[in-house]
């Protein structure tokens, strides 16, 4: 993969872990107005990163031979 295919990757994975990210968002400011306990802690937001693997070590080795 070339180093701009791989960039692609990481803009595509960060860009899908943020929509998902401001879902989750909405989802418990609706349910705060409603009243409701909220849907979503700092756990499951974690969680999308590392769902969509743009931690520091998932784009570090997608990345690394990169620099070799």
């Amino acid at each position: 993969m070339t180093p701009e295919e791989k960039a692609a990757v990481i803009n595509a994975s960060a860009a899908t872990a943020l929509i998902r990210a401001m879902g989750m968002q909405a989802e418990n400011l609706m349910r705060q107005q409603r009243g409701e306990t909220i849907a979503y802690v700092e756990d499951a937001f974690i969680k999308v990163i590392e769902e969509e693997c743009i931690h520091w070590n998932g784009v570090n080795s997608l990345i690394q031979d990169q620099y070799r």
